[in-house]
């Protein structure tokens, strides 16, 4: 059996230079084993609606669905953080932009 490379072309952070980012400065891409996509804001519908404009967007990007293994609804009751903490547990392959490079390299 013959295992074949795929090379990559990924930022310093690990994601594909291609990925849309969140368009929020409270949103981001976190930095663990499923990758938490995080949408921040004291309005829920508000951080919904981010989080599904993000998300049409990026499988736009990949050209196909993006595997999404959870999201987890949270809350900061800190003093002047969002309130609502929203994450897309995402597979980390997606965000780098895998799919694509399968599709170029054929």
């Amino acid at each position: 059996m013959t295992e074949e490379t795929i090379q990559l072309e990924l930022d310093d952070s690990g994601l594909a230079p291609g990925l849309p980012a969140p368009a929020s400065p409270r949103d981001q891409v976190q930095d663990v084993p499923y990758r938490p996509v995080e949408f921040r804001d004291d309005d829920l519908p508000t951080a919904l609606e981010r989080c599904s404009k993000w998300l049409r967007q990026a499988q736009e990007w990949l050209g196909e669905p993006l595997d999404v293994l959870a999201i987890h609804l949270d809350y900061d009751d800190r003093q002047g953080s969002p309130y609502y903490d929203v994450k897309l547990l995402c597979n980390e392959e997606d965000l780098a932009g895998v799919p694509i490079a399968i599709r170029n390299k054929k």
